[in-house]
């Protein structure tokens, strides 16, 4: 059976292009593909022409996933069992294609509301125009087979998101994280991995939220840029959500902070790769130490 490789982009409606641009070039250590004054900006993490997509739009949520299959074949055939499961799936337009900068992709609804994009053959770069950040210190970010990180969405129906993530999409559970927050207050989450490495490309939880999504994540390769876009994100005055931590599952080291669209995005380093003797752990904590948060303070009149 065919499988998804990785999730290699991610495409947001974002309120304030010029606001995104400064927070993920000179803050976070991305690149500036392309942009269209108004309309749109791309932005690299490595030899691809584009990783994460901003459209202009008032939602600031997520609006597709970008899962990569590595041939004309493996999409088709992935396609196949989508609509044997029952999944209405449509073949994108050229035009959705050359603007994803792919050959070919396949487009489903999620039920928490945004899209899962399916495709092959992501455009890469020219050779004289390498990835460059203007802040990372070190070499840059993991990607590669491994996709661009992960999505957190919030479930709608946490069951019914899970059997669809599992059963339907085919992705594979890493691992439960149960916490009680409070006397009866639980926090669910399920975490997904597909065909590449990667402790998770996916999870999805049972929060309150507004948003659709609650967190991208992305990984860096030196431990020292995590610190780095910390203290860059603060001095520049973002709101901290989740300060410097460590999770258990993935053994990610990292923060998160609140992106100039409300949703939260991680930046982290150290995450575990998973292989096919992968045991199945729950935890009952989401971080093993620090991660403290930091709700906002109310505006005083």
């Amino acid at each position: 059976m065919a499988e998804i490789s990785n999730l290699g982009y991610a495409v947001f409606g974002v309120s304030d292009l010029a606001r995104w641009e400064h927070f993920a070039v000179e803050l976070i250590g991305l690149q500036v593909g392309r942009k269209e004054e108004g309309k749109l900006l791309a932005l690299r993490m490595d030899e691809q022409e584009q990783r994460i997509v901003l459209e202009q739009g008032s939602d600031d949520d997520v609006r597709a996933a970008g899962w990569s299959l590595g041939t004309e074949e493996a999409l088709e055939e992935y396609v196949s069992q989508l609509r044997e499961s029952g999944v209405k799936v449509e073949q994108g337009s050229k035009e959705l294609a050359r603007a994803r900068r792919v050959e070919k992709l396949y487009v489903c609804d999620d039920p928490n509301g945004f899209k899962h994009e399916f495709y092959f053959g992501a455009a890469i770069a020219t050779i004289a125009n390498p990835f460059r950040s203007s802040v990372l210190k070190g070499p840059g970010f993991c990607t590669g087979p491994l996709g661009i990180g992960h999505l957190l969405p919030r479930a709608v129906d946490y069951a019914a998101s899970v059997e669809f993530y599992r059963k339907v999409l085919g992705l594979k559970v890493s691992d439960y994280i149960r916490e009680e927050l409070a006397p009866g207050i639980v926090a669910d989450a399920t975490f997904f991995h597909c065909g590449s490495a990667r402790h998770h490309s996916l999870a999805t939880a049972a929060i309150p939220s507004e948003k659709i999504l609650n967190h991208i994540m992305i990984e860096v390769m030196d431990m020292d840029d995590v610190g780095l876009a910390y203290d860059r994100c603060t001095k520049a005055g973002y709101h901290m959500l989740l300060e410097l931590g460590h999770h258990p599952n993935d053994k990610m080291f990292s923060f998160y902070v609140e992106s100039p669209s409300g949703f939260g995005m991680e930046v982290g380093h150290g995450g575990i790769l998973v292989d096919d003797s992968w045991e199945v752990i729950s935890y009952s904590k989401m971080s093993d130490w620090g991660h403290k948060r930091n709700p906002r303070r109310p505006v005083a009149a």
